[in-house]
C-alpha cells in the first residue's frame, strides 16, 4: 500500500483531521500512524502547542475568543492549548485495524485536563463497523469535530462553545464506515451513540437520562474533471435532562409581546426537559491549479430546543441550584449557523479566511422585546453575530502563524448594559508548533 504523499502544507486547503478520524490514511496523522504501526508495533505520539497574544477593544470583556478577560485586562499572552496524544492500534495480516486505544491531555497555565480517553474495536469480517467507548468527541457538527490543530480559525463559534462545551462526552458509539477501497458505499460514514449529556463540565452524570447523537456524512465526492469536491452531513442530538424542579419557564406572549411564563405543575418533577438539536453542513473545495492552493466554502446550520437556566443557555454540568434550592429551568428555541470562505493566495502557504456566524438563543424574542417590562428575559436571550477576518501562513508542516480579528455584534435590547453594541472585539496572533 502506498502511504507516501505530500504533507498538508503542500496540498492547499485539505480536509482537516476530525477528532475521531484517527485511522484515515488520507490524513497526515493517519499516514504517520500507519507507517509507525508497521515499523514500531502500533504506537504513535503526537501533539501541538498554541502560544498566542490577544488584544481586546475594552478591559474585562466576556469573550468566546479563548475565554473572558480579567477585569483590568485588555491584552494578554496565553498558552491556548498544549496537547499531547498517545495512540495504540493493532492491524491484522490484511492491514485492517482490529483495535485502537487513544489518550490525550491538554496542559496550559490553567491546569492539565484529559481530552480523549477511549478504546475502539473494529469488526473484521466485512470491515464496515466499529464500536467506540470512553471519553471522546460527540458525533455532531462539522466544526465541532474539526481538530483545533487543523482549524483555520482560533476558536469554534459561540454556539458550539455554549451548546457543546469541550466537544467531548462519555458514552458509547457504533460507526458504519466501509474500509475496503472497492466497497460501493465507501463514501458514507454513519455514527450513532448514547452519551451522558453534560460533556466534560462535570465529573459525573447527574441524572439517568442519556443523549442519543447521530451523524450521517458523505465524504468528499469528485464533481467534475477539475476535481471540485463536495461533502456534507446531517446530524441530530436527541436528549435532555431530568427536571428536579416543578418550575419550567417557556417563551409565550403577554400583552402582544414575547415573555416567559411558568408551568409549575407538580407532575413536572422527574420529567425530561428537551435538548433536541438538528443540523446540516456542506463543504465545497475548488482547486485553483497546480501549486496554487484552493478555494473552499463551508456552510453549517443548527437549530432546535435547549434547556438551561435563566442566566445562561449553556448545557448544565450539574443540577442547577439557586438560593439553596433547585433552580427553575428555561426551555428556549434556538438557531445558529457558520459560513466560511477560505482562499489560498496564489500558493498553499498563505490563506485568507473570512467567517460569519450567528447564535440566536431565543428565536421567539428579539431586540427591544428582550428586557421589556414583564418579559422576564436576560442577557442569555440576546442574539450575537460574529464576523471573523483572518490570515494563516504555513512555514512548514509543523509550524504556522495565524492573525485573526473577531468583530462581535450583539443585538440592541432594553436590558441595562445591552442597549447598544458592546465593545468586545478581539485580535489574536497565534503560533502553532506540532509534532
Amino acid at each position: 500500500m502506498a502511504i507516501i504523499c505530500l504533507p498538508l502544507l503542500y496540498s492547499g486547503i485539505a480536509r482537516g483531521q476530525f477528532l475521531m478520524d484517527m485511522i484515515d490514511t488520507t490524513t497526515s496523522v493517519g499516514k504517520g500512524m500507519f507507517s509507525l504501526y508497521q515499523k514500531y508495533d502500533a504506537v504513535r505520539f503526537s501533539g501541538y502547542i498554541q502560544p498566542q497574544f490577544q488584544y481586546a477593544t475594552d478591559k474585562g470583556i466576556n469573550s468566546y475568543a479563548g475565554g473572558n478577560f480579567p477585569n483590568e485586562v485588555d491584552n494578554r499572552f496565553t498558552l491556548r492549548r498544549g496537547r499531547f496524544r498517545l495512540d495504540y492500534t493493532r492491524y491484522n495480516d490484511k492491514q485492517m485495524p482490529m483495535v485502537q486505544f487513544a489518550f490525550q491531555f491538554d496542559g496550559t497555565e490553567r491546569g492539565v485536563f484529559i481530552r480523549d480517553f477511549y478504546g475502539r474495536i473494529f469488526e473484521n469480517k466485512w470491515n464496515n463497523f466499529s464500536l467506540t467507548a470512553g471519553m471522546f468527541a460527540r458525533p455532531i457538527s462539522y466544526e465541532v469535530n474539526l481538530s483545533s490543530g487543523d482549524r483555520e480559525t482560533p476558536e469554534r463559534g459561540r454556539m458550539s462553545q455554549i451548546l457543546m462545551r469541550t466537544e467531548r462526552d462519555i458514552g458509547a458509539m457504533v460507526t458504519y464506515e466501509p474500509r475496503r477501497a472497492d466497497h460501493p458505499l465507501k463514501f458514507l460514514k454513519i455514527d450513532a451513540g448514547f452519551f451522558n449529556g453534560q460533556g466534560l463540565t462535570a465529573t459525573s452524570d447527574f441524572d439517568s437520562h442519556k443523549d442519543f447523537i447521530t451523524r450521517w456524512a458523505v465524504k468528499p465526492i469528485k464533481l467534475n474533471s477539475r476535481n471540485w469536491r463536495l461533502s456534507g452531513a446531517v446530524s441530530m442530538l436527541y436528549g435532555g435532562m431530568e427536571q428536579f424542579t416543578r418550575y419550567i419557564y417557556k417563551t409565550g406572549v403577554q400583552s402582544g409581546k414575547p415573555a416567559y411564563y411558568v408551568d409549575s405543575t407538580a407532575t413536572n418533577m422527574g420529567k425530561i426537559a428537551p435538548r433536541h438539536y438538528y443540523g446540516a453542513d456542506l463543504q465545497l473545495r475548488i482547486p485553483n491549479g497546480k501549486n496554487k492552493g484552493a478555494t473552499e466554502f463551508r456552510l453549517e446550520y443548527l437549530c432546535g430546543t435547549q434547556t438551561a437556566t435563566a442566566s445562561t443557555t449553556e448545557t448544565p454540568g450539574t443540577i442547577p441550584v439557586s438560593g439553596g434550592v433547585n433552580a427553575p429551568l428555561y426551555v428556549r428555541r434556538f438557531n445558529g449557523a457558520y459560513l466560511y470562505f477560505m482562499q489560498n493566495l496564489g500558493n498553499p502557504r498563505d490563506l485568507l479566511v473570512i467567517k460569519y456566524d450567528w447564535y440566536d438563543p431565543n428565536k421567539k424574542a428579539a431586540g427591544l422585546e428582550i428586557g421589556a417590562p414583564g418579559s422576564g428575559m436576560s442577557a442569555a436571550d440576546i442574539r450575537y453575530n460574529t464576523l471573523g477576518l483572518g490570515y494563516v501562513h504555513y512555514f512548514n508542516p509543523n509550524m504556522k502563524v495565524m492573525l485573526y480579528y473577531d468583530i462581535v455584534k450583539n443585538e440592541s435590547t432594553a436590558l441595562e448594559g445591552y442597549t447598544e453594541d458592546l465593545h468586545d472585539n478581539v485580535f489574536t496572533c497565534r503560533l502553532q508548533y506540532r509534532f
